[in-house]
């Protein structure tokens, strides 16, 4: 990590933000884009600023610092979060996290941020909302639900839900559609291939491409691996401690939940995924980690696919991946 002249660690809060250089210590400056202008101003040549993915905080700051020329890594926050764990860091507060930031990115090799384009920033935005009605649509599912078990005592109650519900899916299939034609701007080609895919279907293709900026964010499938959360982790301690493998959930939970479903078509449809299955589960494995596999398995095939630019073909995939 020598090759920055400095490293800033940075805590993003909604009014302000902390910053922590390895040279010059601390300092704080205002959300805004004064604040912004400000610590450019103070910022030498060839620093690396380091962030956390904070949602929305740190977006406008990283995309300002990346217009300006500055090298910016976002980092997740569950990496920062263990790596201060780790320190058996007593104090935490805004200036102790820029710190630890700062260190972290000391010690540890992180990638170099990359600025959205309008239309990514959008189609964010608008996957961010779907998301957000998805739930309040389940909420008000199990509520009817509840009213149901009650016997319906108050009827207003009832159809007041039921209009709710209504409206919540009126909105998730308006946004699904423009979501759909942002993505064909961009990456139409890949809309079409991955669904090309035996257990892949439109809306997750749709997804993967918003949540991985059409595969741009990695450079080999292991990072991708690593994005989405399904790589395992061992539980072994001597010869007393030994824990089931499971996987990491250190990553990006929404794509992890889109991919668990396609395993079980893929199970049947894929035959990649129908030989890793029936392969775990016959040496006595549990069911639930052979679809796991599988849902690994198809984001090898997404990668090689989004990265080829062909078709799904059985034969070429496994070649490719294996590369």
């Amino acid at each position: 990590m020598n090759k920055y002249k400095e490293i800033f660690g940075v805590d993003i809060s909604k009014d302000v933000f902390d910053i922590h250089g390895s040279k010059s210590g601390h300092d704080q400056f205002k959300n805004n884009l004064s604040g912004f202008k400000s610590f450019l101003k103070s910022l030498p040549k060839e620093s690396l600023v380091l962030m956390e993915a904070t949602g929305y905080y740190h977006y406008r700051l990283a995309q300002f610092l990346f217009k300006q020329g500055v090298l910016v890594s976002v980092v997740n926050l569950l990496s920062v979060k263990r790596f201060i764990q780790m320190k058996l860091a007593k104090v935490k507060t805004d200036k102790s996290d820029a710190k630890a930031i700062c260190e972290y990115g000391k010690i540890n090799e992180v990638p170099l941020y990359k600025a959205l384009t309008d239309v990514q920033s959008e189609y964010l935005q608008l996957f961010r909302l779907m998301d957000s009605c998805i739930k309040k649509r389940t909420a008000t599912k199990n509520k009817i639900h509840g009213e149901d078990v009650l016997g319906i005592p108050s009827k207003y109650v009832y159809r007041s839900l039921v209009r709710i519900k209504k409206y919540l899916d009126k909105e998730i299939l308006g946004i699904e559609k423009k979501l759909l034609s942002l993505v064909k701007q961009e990456q139409q080609v890949q809309l079409t291939l991955l669904p090309s895919i035996p257990g892949i279907g439109l809306k997750t293709a749709l997804f993967m491409i918003v949540i991985t900026d059409g595969f741009d964010k990695f450079e080999n499938a292991k990072q991708l691996y690593s994005y989405v959360g399904i790589t395992p982790t061992i539980r072994e301690s001597g010869s007393s401690v030994r824990g089931r493998s499971r996987i990491s959930k250190v990553g990006n939970r929404k794509l992890r939940n889109l991919l668990f479903p396609c395993s079980f078509t893929a199970c049947k449809q894929n035959k990649g995924c129908r030989e890793i299955y029936e392969r775990i589960v016959n040496k006595g494995q549990p069911k639930k980690l052979a679809l796991i596999a599988v849902s690994n398995k198809l984001l090898k095939q997404a990668f090689a696919i989004a990265k080829s630019g062909h078709r799904y073909d059985p034969t070429f995939v496994s070649v490719f991946v294996a590369k």
